[in-house]
C-alpha cells in the first residue's frame, strides 16, 4: 500500500473534475433539480445505491434532512435503503432488483427528485429505481465512474466522475454531493 500514490490519485481525479467544467454545469443543474423542487413543488430528494454508494446516499440525504454548513429547516430527503425490514421483504418475496424501484413507485411524485449512485453506472436495481421515478415523472441524476453504464443513458442528468478506480470515484461522489449541498442549502437558505 503506497499511501501518497493513494492521496496523489485521489487529487488528480479531483483536479480533472476542477477543470473540466462541463461537470461543474452537471453539478449546478442538479443542485437547480433540487432548489425547483423544494421551493416551488414541495417535493423531496431521494438517494439509492448499493454498499459504499447506498453508505454515500445516506450521507448526503443526511445532509439535506439535518444541515449543512449551519442551522436552517430541515428538506425532506431520504436514501431508499434505510427501513431494512422493507428492504428485505421485498428482496425476498420479489427481486433485489426491485427493492428501489418499488419504493419509487410507492413513495415518488412528480416534480421529486431521485439520485442513483452506482461507481459502474450498471446497477440493476438502481437503473430500475431511475427507470421508475422517470415514469412517473420524477427528475432523475446518476452518480457513476467515468464510463456511466446504462444509468448515464437512463437518467436525465448523469455525473461521471472521470475514473474507473472504484475508492476514487467514491471519493469523488461525496465531494460532489457535498457542494449540491452546499448550493441547495445556500440558495434556499441564504445567509445575510
Amino acid at each position: 500500500m503506497n499511501i501518497e500514490k493513494a492521496i496523489t490519485d485521489s487529487i488528480s481525479v479531483k483536479q480533472k473534475i476542477l477543470q473540466d467544467v462541463s461537470i461543474h454545469a452537471q453539478i449546478w443543474k442538479a443542485a437547480e433539480y433540487c432548489i425547483e423542487t423544494y421551493r416551488d413543488l414541495g417535493g423531496k430528494v431521494l438517494f439509492c445505491g448499493n454498499g459504499g454508494s447506498a453508505a454515500d446516499a445516506q450521507h448526503l440525504a443526511a445532509e439535506l434532512s439535518g444541515r449543512y454548513l449551519y442551522d436552517r429547516d430541515p428538506l425532506y430527503s431520504e436514501a431508499l435503503h434505510v427501513n431494512t425490514s422493507y428492504l428485505t421483504a421485498v428482496a425476498n418475496d420479489y427481486s433485489y432488483d426491485l427493492i428501489y424501484s418499488r419504493m419509487i413507485k410507492g413513495s415518488g411524485k412528480k416534480g421529486d427528485v431521485l439520485f442513483g449512485i452506482s461507481t459502474s453506472g450498471n446497477s440493476v436495481n438502481v437503473i430500475n429505481a431511475l427507470k421508475q421515478a422517470k415514469e412517473l415523472g420524477m427528475k432523475t441524476v446518476a452518480f457513476t465512474g467515468a464510463g456511466g453504464g446504462e444509468m448515464a443513458s437512463v437518467a436525465d442528468l448523469s455525473i461521471r466522475v472521470p475514473s474507473e478506480d472504484t475508492p476514487r470515484i467514491q471519493e469523488a461522489h461525496i465531494m460532489i454531493g457535498h457542494i449540491i449541498c452546499e448550493i441547495i442549502e445556500s440558495e434556499l437558505f441564504p445567509r445575510s
